[in-house]
């Protein structure tokens, strides 16, 4: 089935180009279908190649899915072009309101600093409080999968030698 994203998004050429059925949001709205609704709050620096990957993955499902792409306010990205944020993004003010079938939280290149410490962490708890009651499932990768367990239970981080593998 189809990922509804905006026509004009990157990953939507690139993607049609790999044979990945998405579809724009006017033709989303004539199916008689409620698709799934899917938050992203992308932390990575490198937002269009992360949301290309996820979107890519997400394609895989038999459902019709329709994403909502989420940044920080309290943080601005220097690796993707303004305009592109503020063209495929909300804030949390933006979606505080809403409910989500599921949310993936992706990493971010902070995993020396502080939870505390990192920049938009007092946003980030209170987008992770938000899913509790408003997203039915929450996926967190890599980071933010140490940043939820940190938050939600209080586990500390432990610095290795080398890589000893993803989460």
């Amino acid at each position: 089935m189809p990922i509804i994203i905006p026509q004009d998004m990157p990953a939507y050429s690139t993607l049609a180009s790999e044979n990945i059925f998405v579809m724009n949001e006017t033709r989303a709205l004539r199916q008689d279908i409620r698709p799934i609704e899917i938050a992203i709050l992308n932390l990575m620096p490198t937002k269009v190649e992360t949301e290309t990957q996820l979107i890519r993955m997400l394609s895989n499902s038999p459902l019709q899915i329709e994403l909502t792409l989420i940044r920080t306010k309290s943080h601005q990205s220097t690796n993707t072009a303004q305009e592109h944020l503020l063209a495929f993004y909300k804030t949390f003010d933006e979606i505080k309101n809403m409910h989500f079938d599921g949310m993936i939280i992706t990493g971010a290149p902070v995993e020396t600093i502080p939870f505390e410490e990192v920049k938009y962490w007092n946003e980030l708890t209170k987008i992770m409080d938000f899913a509790r009651t408003n997203v039915q499932s929450t996926i967190f990768i890599c980071w933010g999968a140490q940043a939820a367990l940190h938050y939600y239970y209080g586990l500390q981080t432990t610095e290795l030698p080398k890589k000893a593998f993803g989460i």
